[in-house]
């Protein structure tokens, strides 16, 4: 029968599981280093009751949470401050400004798919106009 002796504070198997990042996972002895992202890379969440978005770069001032504060940070009785939703009634929508759909399919479509939501408003809407400014044109033709 073989004993297998215990990893000791100076042996190089041993982690200090209370120095690293919580919900980190830890690989072979080695914990995961934990990924700083800035405000603007950070995910927005909407409530899918009321459609207000929670943005990490504004916070939330009705409650008093700070600028720069990640939506799985805020507190667990934090609700909408529009209609009172709680924290599982939001839905991650991606940072903003990003192009919208799966991160997979933005290289088809022509390039549009790599349009931001803004982009692709001024893009169908300036189209529109000039389809009608040629259609008023014609009235000129006489």
């Amino acid at each position: 029968m073989s004993v297998e002796p215990e990893p000791s504070a100076n042996s190089s198997e041993f982690t200090d599981l209370a120095a690293t990042p919580e919900g980190a996972e830890v690989l072979e002895g080695i914990p995961a280093v934990a990924i700083v992202l800035s405000p603007e890379e950070m995910d927005c969440y909407e409530c899918r009751s009321c459609g207000y978005s929670y943005e990490p770069v504004k916070g939330d001032s009705r409650a008093k949470v700070p600028q720069g504060t990640a939506f799985e940070d805020l507190p667990v009785n934090w609700r909408c401050p529009v209609c009172s939703a709680p924290k599982k009634r939001f839905a991650n929508i991606g940072p903003v400004n990003a192009p919208s759909g799966f991160k997979e399919n933005l290289n088809y479509g022509l390039g549009v798919n790599r349009l931001t939501p803004g982009q692709k408003n001024l893009l169908i809407f300036g189209a529109l106009a000039v389809g009608f400014m040629f259609f008023i044109s014609l009235y000129g033709l006489r």
